[in-house]
Parts: C-alpha cells; sequence; structure tokens
C-alpha cells in the first residue's frame, strides 16, 4: 500500500487557527487532528475528563506503532481570548497569510507546532514509511486554562494502560526573536501565596484596647524579602519572591483593622521544592508571632531535563535547519513540561514567541516550514539511533 501524501504544516495550522478553541472549547481543532492522524495510521482517543469546580476539557492521544522507542510530541489546541477583535489586522480565527505571515489567535502559541509536527510525521512517513519504534501526540485542551483536566490526566489514563514515554518535545514557543534561538531544557516552580494576619479592630484613638495586625504583617513581609533567596544555579536564575498586593479593606482612619494580607508570587529554581519553600515561609512568620494563616497555591515544580541525549538531539536538528546553535535555557513561565518531567525527558521548542498572547499574534510561514523540517530531523535521528540511550 502506498503511502499517503505529505501534509503540508501551513495548511494544517490555518485550519486549526480557524477553529475558536478558546479554553477550555475544542471548536473542532481536535476533531481536525484526528481525522489527520487516523488517515495517517494513528489510533486516535479522545479523552474528556472533568473535575467538580471546573469545565469538562477534551484531550487527543494519538500513537502510531506499539512497540519502542516512543517519541511523543506534547502541545495544547486551546488559545487565550482574542481580546477586541476590531484590534486586529484581520479576524483572529480567520488563519489569514499577509506578507509571508499567518496572523491569527494561536499561529505560535501553538497551533503552528502542532500543524508542524503532523505535517512532519506525514512526511517522515512518505519517505520511508513507520519507523521502529512509535510516535505519539498528547494534544490537550487545558494547557492556557487550570491545567487541571489536561496533560496530568491524560499521563495518568496512560500510566494506567501501562504505556511508556521514551522522549517528549513540547511545541511552546520557546524562541525570542528568530527560529533557533533557544530551546529550553527546564523551567522555575511558581507558588502564589496568600498572608493574613489576624488582629482585633478597634478605635484608632484607643490602641491598648485593640490588636493591630499591621505591624506584624509589616515585620513578616520583610524578614520574607530582606535577603535573596539564592543566588541562581549553572542552568537557572537566582530564585524571587514578588509582593503583588497588599490590602487591608479599611475606608475608615480612626479604625485599627481586624486583619491585614498580602499577596506574593515566588518563582523559584531547582534549589527548592515548594514544600521546603513554605515551610521556610511558616517558620518566618511564626518568628514573628500572633494568629496568621497562609494559602499555597502551587502552578509547577522547578525541573530541569540536565543538558544530554535528548537536548543534544533537538539542537542538532535546529542547528542543521536553522544554522543557529540554539541556547539551553529555563527562563519563562510554567507550561505542560512539568507533567511530562515525571514520566520522561522532555524539553521544549517551537517558534517565536514575540507576538503570543498579543493582538495580530503572528507566525512566519518560513518558520512554520522550517520548524517542521526540524521536528522530521528530530524524529529521524531518535529511530536511526534507536532511541535515546544510543543517541
Amino acid at each position: 500500500m502506498a503511502p499517503a501524501p505529505a501534509l503540508d504544516a501551513l495548511d494544517l495550522t490555518r485550519e486549526l487557527v480557524r477553529c475558536p478553541s478558546v479554553t477550555p472549547a475544542e471548536a473542532g481543532a481536535l476533531d481536525l487532528l484526528e481525522r489527520a492522524l487516523s488517515g495517517l495510521g494513528f489510533a486516535c482517543h479522545r479523552l474528556r475528563f472533568e473535575e467538580p469546580g471546573t469545565e469538562p476539557v477534551e484531550n487527543l492521544y494519538a500513537r502510531l506503532g506499539t512497540a519502542g522507542p516512543h517519541f511523543c510530541f506534547a502541545g495544547h489546541t486551546d488559545v487565550v481570548p482574542p481580546g477586541d477583535p476590531a484590534a486586529w489586522s484581520v479576524d483572529p480565527f480567520a488563519g489569514e497569510v499577509r506578507d509571508g505571515r499567518l496572523i491569527g489567535r494561536g499561529a505560535a502559541d501553538m497551533k503552528g507546532a502542532v500543524g508542524a509536527f503532523v505535517a512532519a510525521v506525514s512526511e517522515l512517513l512518505a519517505a520511508g514509511g513507520p519507523p521502529a519504534g512509535s510516535i505519539s501526540l498528547l494534544i490537550t485542551g487545558d494547557e492556557e486554562g487550570v491545567a487541571v483536566n489536561g496533560t496530568r490526566k491524560v499521563l495518568d489514563w496512560l500510566a494506567a494502560r501501562g504505556e511508556r514515554i521514551d522522549a517528549c518535545i513540547v511545541g511552546e514557543p520557546t524562541n525570542p526573536e528568530m527560529l533557533g534561538e533557544m530551546i529550553k531544557i527546564g523551567r522555575r516552580g511558581s507558588m502564589n501565596t496568600v498572608l493574613r494576619v489576624m488582629g482585633t479592630q478597634g478605635h484608632a484613638a484607643y490602641p491598648h484596647l485593640a490588636d493591630n495586625p499591621l505591624p506584624r504583617l509589616v515585620r513578616m513581609l520583610a524578614l520574607l524579602t530582606e535577603k535573596p533567596l539564592d543566588a541562581g544555579t549553572p542552568h537557572f536564575p537566582p530564585s524571587t519572591l514578588a509582593l503583588t498586593t497588599i490590602d487591608v479593606g479599611n475606608p475608615a482612619n480612626n479604625v485599627i483593622p481586624g486583619e491585614g494580607r498580602a499577596h506574593f508570587n515566588i518563582r523559584f529554581n531547582d534549589l527548592h521544592s515548594s514544600a521546603s519553600l513554605q515551610a521556610w515561609i511558616r517558620s518566618v512568620c511564626d518568628s514573628v508571632g500572633g494568629p496568621f494563616s497562609l494559602d499555597f497555591r502551587v502552578s509547577g515544580e522547578a525541573f530541569l531535563t540536565a543538558p544530554g541525549p535528548l537536548s543534544d538531539l533537538v539542537a542538532g536538528a535546529v542547528a542543521r535547519v536553522t544554522g543557529r546553535q540554539p541556547e539551553l535555557s529555563t527562563t519563562g513561565g510554567t507550561s505542560d513540561a512539568r507533567f511530562i518531567r515525571s514520566v520522561c525527558p522532555v524539553v521544549e521548542f517551537g517558534l517565536v514567541s514575540r507576538t503570543i498572547h498579543k493582538v495580530d499574534e503572528e507566525a512566519a510561514v518560513e518558520d512554520l516550514y522550517r520548524l517542521c523540517a526540524v521536528y522530521r530531523e528530530v524524529l529521524a535521528d531518535f529511530f536511526s539511533s534507536g532511541g535515546l540511550a544510543q543517541a
């Protein structure tokens, strides 16, 4: 049986952009991918997850082959809202190409990478047939949202089935200005904290009859911020604690408030964990004394895929296609790689990030085709070497 003709990276991406899949709406994006991947011989699974208090999310897991080594591409088809459509130069969901650039919500983050990877797989199959191993795509509709019904749940589903992934690339837009500049090999952790310090409300003229919580709150915040958390590591910048708001909610200047609260965010490197930071924050507040409460919300732990076989393989493909030697970086916010890192080695490489989440988000057409070529080289190198153990 003759292999199916190769799919086109631009055409796929344009069709994906035309699906208004604002989190958590599927809007036809996963339907489109399922049709394309089924046509390439992938076994496709639509996975719908919902936790109490959250909206249900559709995900897609597609796998070609059953044997190892197993290479996975992870990404998302959900996008952030476009804002005011009138502020765009084109309809944000029209998939219009102007002056060599595809303009539309999700073009760079990250429907372009999804389209490029599917096209790369189709080119690989058209050139030489199925590889000696497996290729899969883990595509979620929950990356731009609360990220509880997406990649994490799919990984649990895979574990229950006994499926093992040997290596993964996430198609986040990693390059600041030019394709080939940067591969992400890790991410900082992120934790938001709400500190509430309680006292007793009273008249400002009679402070001895009240218990003012604000001096204690100020001392706690001073102790938390007076020294750097660390000096950084060879692969991570120093961890940071940023106060984002201090609130009392007191409109009267003659009333001592009964409570003060502060919110802060910590972006931390792999010298810390969320648990160690929580213990430190609690000990600082205990040292000041008085009643207080802490509420922690962890977006993700810090992780690092140490430079080695996977980053070398991807960097080599990037250099051959783009002529640039990419920097190995851990900058930026969180991504779904934070979940995948517990399963297998994972790196991130995608398009240019300069316009993501902005009006007139765009991807250069040339970059879409070059990204497709990078992914094709990565796959060819991975399977020709028998996986990472031999790479």
